[in-house]
């Protein structure tokens, strides 16, 4: 019998470096951005900066009658020829699909307190346990659910794994919860696809399988390499050759699946934690004009670069390897400029976003948080989830009430009696003002904040409370009478 040949049409998106290079600029921090650009205009002879403009403050913005689109655009000289800026143009909606292929992780600290506007302008490190919670904020779960996904990730180590048996979870959640050894297992594969993939796992085997069974199903040797993380472990580092005649597979098919093992992350949380100070300028600034709350982008976040024209001249002008050269630079360059500016627009659209959405928060204070996810801005400004996720990410705003992180203003939402939603932020900022105004001779236990809460219409349990209460730092009634 003849083999058939079929034809079939199929679309791909193919992350060329160009795209890789605008999602890496997306997710760079400010310091980390300018010490990119001036590594690019030490070696690219045809990159050079605009005058620079000076700061923007947010006491006087500069123009104030300038919209914010307007402030997000940079100079730059146009010098693509007709021929090339089709081939050049930054395809947003490529930029998005390459995004959601391949969405990085979010890093770098995620502030979650209720801080004053000067303690607010640095940033702490941000611990596994903090960015976690963080994640747990905004993944939709049960009540229920909900607070095992605490208790498994208060028993999460610094190492990533889970450091409790399910039994002690099991013991941590009671009285409040009677949870089955299923149910905590179910809560717990749930937190494992959290960010960094594998956290809360129960050992290595465990870690790395969830980081195989992510990857894409075509991915070459991943059913080898699933097989010796499952059952041959221990013996992978031992003895290969044995393990090639045991399993009847080609030494070089156990190389290329052992290579693919330890491409994987054995230890999810060793990213966190960090004891480095790291100094932050805000990216933009929220300020009031003409009784509306505006947003400016800093311009020294936001560098502007143009072409020289004298380089450019000689690479269109030369034939010899010098013009090549040239050519290359000159490609690099006008890419580079494309990013800077997608970088710009996508922030300036975020941020306008988030403080539509948290006007409240800047008029009245942290007891006006609304609810708000990474999605809901997506939808709202038309990119994918994980655009918004790099560009929140070590991203700082300005506001009358402090230097935030992007991040800050996300936050899930808790169902009300009315049947609204309070956000989590909100929650934590009357939990703070219930414990100033409590009588320090009769300090209020997490029962009474839980049932004054409720009495609000706000249903929060005992140990929602407890958890908020630990994350600001604040004492145990016991300790508040003593301190008293």
């Amino acid at each position: 019998m003849k083999p058939q040949l079929k034809l079939g049409i199929s679309q791909h998106l193919s992350l060329t470096p160009q795209l890789k290079q605008a999602i890496r600029l997306l997710q760079l921090s400010a310091m980390e951005l300018e010490q990119e650009i001036n590594e690019a205009l030490e070696s690219n002879p045809l990159l050079e900066t605009l005058e620079e403009e000076g700061e923007v403050t947010p006491d006087a913005p500069a123009d104030g009658d300038a919209t914010p689109a307007e402030t997000a655009e940079v100079e730059t000289v146009e010098v693509a020829s007709e021929e090339t800026k089709a081939e050049e143009s930054l395809d947003v909606e490529d930029w998005d699909r390459a995004a959601e292929s391949e969405w990085e992780r979010p890093s770098g600290p995620a502030p979650d307190k209720d801080a004053d506007p000067i303690e607010a302008r640095t940033a702490a490190p941000e611990s596994l346990h903090d960015y976690l919670d963080w994640q747990l904020n905004l993944t939709p779960l049960t009540t229920r659910d909900h607070s095992i996904a605490v208790a498994i990730i208060e028993a999460v180590g610094e190492d990533g794994y889970l450091r409790e048996t399910l039994d002690e979870v099991q013991q941590t959640l009671r009285p409040e919860i009677e949870a089955t050894h299923a149910e905590i297992e179910a809560v717990r594969h749930r937190v494992q696809q959290f960010d960094p993939l594998g956290v809360a796992s129960m050992n290595l085997r465990d870690c790395l399988l969830v980081q195989l069974a992510a990857l894409d199903p075509d991915t070459t040797h991943l059913g080898l390499a699933r097989t010796l993380v499952a059952d041959h472990l221990e013996a992978l580092a031992k003895d290969q050759g044995r393990l090639a005649q045991k399993l009847a597979v080609e030494p070089e098919d156990i190389e290329a699946a052992t290579l693919l093992v330890k491409s994987l992350n054995p230890r999810p949380g060793n990213n966190y934690g960090s004891s480095d100070t790291e100094y932050v300028v805000p990216d933009a600034y929220a300020y009031r004009h003409d009784g509306r709350w505006k947003v400016r982008l800093n311009p020294s976040c936001q560098p502007s670069l143009t072409i020289n024209q004298q380089y450019e001249r000689m690479a269109a002008a030369s034939r010899d390897e010098t013009a090549s050269y040239l050519k290359g630079c000159l490609q690099e360059a006008r890419w580079l400029i494309k990013s800077l500016r997608a970088r710009g627009e996508t922030m300036i659209k975020v941020a306008n976003c988030i403080v539509r959405q948290q006007s409240a928060f800047l008029d009245y204070g942290p007891e006006a948080m609304r609810p708000l996810t990474l999605r809901e801005v997506a939808n709202e400004i038309g990119v994918h989830e994980s655009t918004v996720s790099r560009i929140t990410t070590r991203k700082y705003l300005h506001t009358p009430r402090g230097t935030f992180e992007f991040k800050h203003f996300f936050s899930v939402g808790l169902a009300t009696s009315e049947g609204g939603e309070a956000s989590a932020t909100a929650i934590r900022a009357m939990i703070r003002r219930l414990v100033d105004d409590e009588n320090p001779g009769k300090p209020m236990s997490d029962s009474a904040i839980a049932g004054e809460l409720n009495r609000r219409g706000i249903a929060v349990a005992r140990r929602t409370v407890a958890k908020y209460r630990e994350a600001m730092n604040i004492p145990a009634s016991s300790d508040r009478c003593r301190l008293a």
